[in-house]
């Protein structure tokens, strides 16, 4: 005998997702903080593309690897925030389950693709400090551009399975996702299958892309280290250690929000709802809103550039 209260969908038409749970009259408050990391956001990693574009000097490893960085996190935070906002301001709640789908695709793909840009500028910062006469003919723009397209098909291809496992479960439970966007495991939850695939294929892919690029960071590091602390002078120590701060700063602002969050996700069952979303909201907008700023701020040549761009000539 079926049961008159499920409804049987292998793909339904919509899904529809809640906002923040528990706060939903707080969502205009809230969008205002998020709206304006939103612009910073936008603002900030547009600057750093036209600023590397426009100034010679910045054509190099550090700075290509840099525009990917800016272009990954357009992509992660424009993917998920003009949703959000509509949920916030007009109570626009309905995505569509294909829409969800490439959603979910964008997320999580560059989000792995920015974890691949940061083992890639780690290994630029190694090669700089402890191949220094070889940094050129070692990280060619040849050598870049490969690098690059490693990066986007690793991104693009351990994703993949991602919307078509997902579209492939039966939903009859409730088309109903407590989050301002959809999250992969967030969907699959509300699947009525055995979604074993799902949730081990996505620990597997979450452990290899952080625990592999962590492990690359931290050997490039303790190379990078034991070539600084070999130099003969402290000033030439801190100055070269100097060049790794902004990198340093944004591995920090990349990994500690994603690892705080899945953990969390995973092992904090007793974490209220709408803290779990307002910080899987956070480490998608906060390292896209940081990152311009860090290198802002830290970078000279970037620094000067920008003075140069918005000071008046002939001031």
């Amino acid at each position: 005998m079926s049961d008159s209260n499920t409804t049987h969908l292998t793909n339904p038409s919509t899904f529809i997702l809640l906002g923040i749970p528990g706060l939903e009259a707080a969502h205009v408050w809230i969008s205002i903080p998020v709206f304006t990391m939103y612009i910073i956001a936008i603002l900030g990693n547009f600057t750093i593309l036209v600023i590397v574009k426009t100034e010679p000097s910045l054509h190099g490893p550090m700075y290509y690897f840099l525009c990917m960085l800016a272009v990954s996190d357009l992509v992660v935070s424009t993917s998920t925030l003009p949703k959000t906002l509509s949920i916030f301001w007009f109570n626009s709640r309905e995505i569509d389950f294909s829409a969800c789908l490439t959603q979910m695709y964008f997320i999580h793909s560059f989000l792995v693709m920015d974890s691949g840009i940061l083992v890639a500028m780690a290994l630029d910062r190694y090669v700089a400090i402890c191949h220094p006469l070889r940094h050129s003919t070692i990280l060619t723009n040849f050598v870049v551009g490969k690098i690059g397209l490693a990066v986007v098909l690793r991104g693009g291809m351990l994703v993949l399975p991602y919307p078509f496992l997902t579209r492939q479960w039966p939903y009859c439970r409730t088309t109903i996702i407590p989050n301002t966007y959809c999250e992969h495991m967030a969907v699959v939850k509300l699947a009525c299958a055995d979604t074993h695939i799902s949730n081990y294929y996505s620990l597997s892919v979450a452990f290899l892309v952080t625990g592999l690029d962590v492990f690359f960071i931290a050997v490039s590091y303790i190379q990078i280290l034991r070539a600084i602390f070999s130099l003969p002078t402290k000033d030439a120590r801190l100055k070269t250690f100097g060049t790794c701060g902004s990198h340093l700063f944004v591995i920090l602002t990349s990994y500690i929000p994603v690892v705080f969050s899945f953990l969390m996700h995973r092992f904090g069952n007793n974490v209220a709802v709408h803290f779990h979303v307002l910080m899987a909201n956070a480490y998608l907008l906060m390292p896209p809103m940081l990152h311009p700023i860090i290198y802002g701020v830290r970078t000279k040549q970037i620094r000067d550039r920008l003075l140069r761009l918005l000071t008046p000539k002939g001031t």
